[in-house]
């Protein structure tokens, strides 16, 4: 587990989820495909929950994965089968709803402005 990973738990807030990004974490978004193209965090990549058991080889080792879904319930459950697989992750507490309260960007495949499905 990487440090920031074991001073920030399982969940992080938002404001430390920006923080852990700007540090080289990814953002994981595993909400499903209409969700996604409804808005997503930034540079975020989607890897839907019912993906994550044959994709997990595509998740990096060597940094922290920070898991977003809509409100935090299913990157809670994400999280856990992710360290158990060795992956160094986290997920954002109160989901990428929690992300636009605190006025983080919201984007499409347009780039234009998102909304949290």
């Amino acid at each position: 587990m990487g440090l920031l990973s074991r001073r920030f738990g399982d969940g992080v807030d938002s404001a430390a989820a920006r923080e852990l990004v700007a540090q080289g974490a990814l953002l994981v978004d595993v909400r499903e495909g209409w969700e996604w193209a409804a808005g997503r965090a930034p540079g975020s990549r989607h890897v839907p929950v019912d993906q994550l058991a044959t994709r997990v080889g595509e998740l990096p080792r060597d940094r922290t994965v920070v898991v977003v879904c809509r409100s935090g319930n299913r990157s809670a459950h994400v999280t856990a089968m992710l360290r158990g697989a060795g992956v160094d992750a986290v997920y954002l507490e109160g989901g990428l709803r929690a992300w636009s309260a605190a006025g983080l960007p919201l984007v499409t495949d347009g780039h234009g402005p998102g909304r949290v499905a």
